[in-house]
């Protein structure tokens, strides 16, 4: 007797049908494994690996168990023992040693914030696709292929269930949601709410573990070899192939291990190989057999990047005709409908199938390769006049607070970054995170943009992060000093201290992981219990034995879990478990100076020094003009990288080798009517990179004296890799080709492209060396240009800007297709530090 056609039995004394299942002489091994998977407990055997996990959320659950464990996997296990309920989530406070066990997941019940917990949620229920048969699918798809209501399976009209909740408790036979449990190899059914038809198979599309849907960009499976056999390189490795695709930059990517992944719109999985003469190579991935999942809402206007336009706009924003996608005239490529599946490459309509930064075509003008469409926006509104190319004079500019008053509910400044570095997501936004602070649900809270606000009265300001597994941080801002207004101030020190002296401030850097000082009172003024006591609270998991390199001495205030509320303790009170302590943030001594940070926020303007728009005055402090001894124009840019010290490119020393030809200007605003403020420095020594390298190291005559207008710019650490499309910026005096803003230093935020993108054939076709980088918007209309040449592209790095390229080289200044090039300075940090520790 087949077990699928037990679904057409009308009734059946199931004792009867499995009674002579086992003894069957028919049965071989499979059989048997089969019978075990249909009655194997749900849920049997997962590990932390099945769960997806994000901090900082808690779960408003009806129906869960609070129970103490010891460890995260002591929770996992009291979940999957649970009996009374489904336990399909789970959240973990460490430091009250609890656990929470919930029949919920974020499906279905709402995510709060919350200190101290890690919400856990298991896969299985969160997915809406199946892998292989659908035997554990427990999706909520509740309608047949043929668009049929699924019937409940505790009902019996208008069919009588032969599976039902009673009989089958382990099938997850819940509602009216589609099912499996007789191993059917067709996939997930449901008896349906039709009486002429008893059951019928549900659509569920295959889940991409070992299979892809359209270009495999939600691939997640394990293959890990190229189509020629060669083994790929872990994601978080720079050996062999330097690579901008890093994991942590690219939460969303879920780059694990050095699994095929599709991160850049490629037309299917990919990875860097571990031979050093291939630097990437596509995966051999089959395609799956279901259709795909449905893409989500599609819009008729621009929502995002416009991936999801199906709009029927087929004109450029120069007015160009687009050409059809099926079509190879007059431009030949590869954005077809059949490599691009499910981009609705549909006629000559504009679409964004790779990933641009909004919808496209190839154009029907021979001499025109493609350009952006003009698509009416989603929007209500645009982004206000502050992002404007209008003057900005010195008596208008802003000086913006970059420190908080009190709790900080009242900070209006720019910052967007977290205590451990991640990006904010912005307010209007609920992806990653769905929440409920938006500008229009908390319209005076100033939820502008990603900014770090306080829209609900917390200790500080705060934001939801683009990391899928941390749901909000604190923000990496510190405490304004009552006596200094809103002057803007230093975020943090450049360098953890170590261990602190007596006479030291008592004081921490971030949110106080290395905090050593010996504060032992929380916020509240209740003393701290010893690390080492268990009076009067009894715990086991930060003990000066468990954790001996957290420095859990007496009861000083510490940090052993990365809390990012900052040091904490736990208290002499016996009604209060734990509670933060007061502990300032480290404020650098006057008389020195933070490298990348300047004292007059700048605009950070994102408009599409072409372009861009006009800078606050000295909010590029490091930002330097070179000019000849005795003509004293502009030619060149540089950067101040230490008193003494300015880097630029080797190319704009091309007119001589002589540093005596050479002045630098430093904290100018104008290019011409120099202000009164500048410093003139003479060049001693020259030093071009020895393997000609578009870099160079020029030696002032004397240190740069370090003021408020003048400061220098951070090096990277050697090595480092920008990742692929962060936000930096470049400055300069260069040409402007007639926009707004000639003789005024000028910015533009840029966003940086992974070399493996930038020599694509139609973009700079193989020509960009590792030792550079890219830079720029693909549309054209934003770029550096002649005069900027050696001069600054820095990119934010948690609380400072970091050098990360030297205007180099171009194919012409702001062309479409065409982005910048600069020299890698990471790549030549070590030579650069042998040059200044040695002259």
């Amino acid at each position: 007797m087949s077990l699928i056609s037990c679904k057409s039995i009308i009734s059946q004394d199931w004792d009867t049908v499995f009674q002579t299942l086992p003894g069957s002489p028919a049965m071989d091994h499979k059989e048997v494994i089969l019978l075990f998977l249909l009655f194997l407990k749900s849920g049997q055997g997962i590990s932390q690996d099945d769960y997806e996990n994000t901090r900082g959320a808690s779960l408003v659950s009806l129906t869960k168990k609070q129970l103490g464990a010891a460890n995260i996997d002591e929770c996992a296990a009291k979940c999957e023992e649970e009996t009374e309920f489904v336990c399909r989530s789970f959240q973990y406070h460490s430091k009250e040693e609890q656990c929470v066990i919930m029949a919920e997941n974020s499906k279905s019940s709402p995510i709060i914030r919350m200190r101290d917990v890690i919400l856990f949620e298991k896969k299985v229920y969160l997915l809406e696709c199946r892998t292989g048969n659908g035997k554990n699918y427990r999706g909520t798809m509740s309608r047949t292929k043929s668009g049929v209501t699924c019937q409940k399976w505790g009902a019996t009209f208008p069919h009588r269930p032969n599976y039902s909740p009673g009989t089958h408790p382990a099938e997850g036979l819940e509602n009216n949601y589609c099912r499996n449990p007789d191993n059917d190899p067709e996939g997930p059914w449901c008896y349906t709410t039709n009486p002429d038809k008893r059951y019928d198979f549900c659509d569920i599309p295959e889940c991409e573990d070992e299979c892809m849907h359209c270009l495999g960009e939600n691939y997640m499976g394990k293959i890990s070899t190229t189509v020629s056999g060669l083994e790929c390189q872990a994601w978080d490795s720079q050996v062999p192939h330097a690579h901008g695709f890093i994991p942590s930059k690219h939460p969303n990517k879920n780059l694990k291990m050095n699994y095929c992944r599709n991160p850049d719109g490629e037309l299917r999985p990919w990875c860097f190989t571990t031979d050093p003469n291939k630097r990437w190579e596509f995966c051999n991935i089959s395609r799956c057999t279901t259709p795909p999942p449905p893409p989500g809402p599609v819009y008729q206007c621009l929502k995002g990047r416009g991936e999801n336009y199906r709009g029927k706009v087929a004109v450029t924003v120069s007015g160009r005709t687009c050409q059809r996608w099926s079509e190879q005239t007059p431009h030949k490529h590869n954005r077809t409908p059949e490599n691009y599946l499910c981009k609705d490459l549909e006629e000559n309509y504009c679409r964004n199938p790779d990933r641009e930064t909004a919808p496209w075509c190839y154009t029907t003008d021979s001499k025109v390769r493609w350009e952006y469409c003009a698509i009416p926006s989603c929007e209500s509104s645009q982004l206000s006049a502050e992002h404007s190319d209008g003057p900005a004079l010195p008596e208008q500019t802003p000086v913006v607070q970059e420190c908080y008053h009190g709790n900080g509910q009242s900070y209006r400044g720019t910052s967007s970054i977290t205590v451990t570095g991640k990006k904010c997501q912005s307010w209007s936004s609920v992806r990653p995170h769905v929440h409920g602070k938006t500008p229009e649900n908390y319209p005076n809270a100033g939820l502008t943009m990603n900014y770090c606000r306080n829209p609900d009265v917390d200790k500080s300001p705060w934001c939801y992060t683009t990391d899928p597994s941390v749901r909000w941080e604190y923000c990496n801002l510190k405490k304004c000093s009552e006596t200094e207004g809103s002057v803007v101030e230093s975020q943090t020190t450049a360098q953890v201290p170590s261990v602190q002296a007596t006479s030291e401030p008592d004081c921490m850097v971030g949110y106080g992981k290395e905090y050593r000082g010996k504060m032992a009172t929380t916020v509240a003024g209740i003393p701290c219990q010893g690390w080492a006591d268990q009076e009067p609270h009894k715990h086991r998991i930060f003990t000066p034995e468990s954790n001996p390199q957290a420095g859990l001495e007496e009861n000083y205030c510490r940090n052993p879990d990365g809390d990012f509320s900052g040091p904490w303790c736990y208290t002499m009170s016996p009604t209060k478990l734990y509670d933060y302590c007061d502990v300032p943030q480290c404020v650098t001594a006057p008389s020195s100076y933070d490298c990348g940070k300047p004292r007059v926020e700048p605009k950070k303007c994102p408009g599409r020094v072409v372009g861009g728009c006009v800078a606050n005055p000295h909010s590029w402090p490091w930002q330097v003009s070179l000019r000849t001894r005795f003509e004293l124009r502009h030619f060149c840019g540089g950067t101040l990288i230490a008193p003494e010290w300015v880097l630029t490119a080797a190319h704009c020393l091309e007119k001589s080798l002589n540093p005596a030809f050479y002045k630098v200007i430093l904290g100018a605003h104008q290019e011409i009517n120099l202000e009164s403020n500048v410093q003139r420095k003479d060049v001693t020594k020259l030093f071009l990179e020895p393997h000609r390298a578009d870099i160079a190291l020029l030696k002032l005559s004397s240190p740069a004296v370090i003021t408020d207008k003048i400061i220098p710019a951070c090096l990277p650490s050697s090595n480092y890799m920008v990742a692929d499309r962060t936000l930096c910026y470049i400055t300069g005096w260069g040409e402007t080709k007639g926009t707004y803003g000639a003789g005024l230093l000028k910015e533009a935020q840029l966003p940086v492209i992974e070399n493996k993108v930038c020599n694509r054939f139609e973009y700079l076709n193989g020509r960009v060396k590792p030792t550079e980088l890219c830079a720029g918007h693909l549309a054209g209309g934003t770029d550096s240009c002649q005069g900027d040449s050696g001069g600054p592209l820095v990119c934010f790095e948690k609380d400072k800007y970091i050098l990360q390229g030297v205007t180099s080289w171009g194919l012409g200044c702001a062309r479409p297709n065409k982005p910048g090039v600069y020299v890698r300075v990471s790549t030549f940090v070590k030579w650069i530090e042998e040059i200044m520790g040695t002259n």
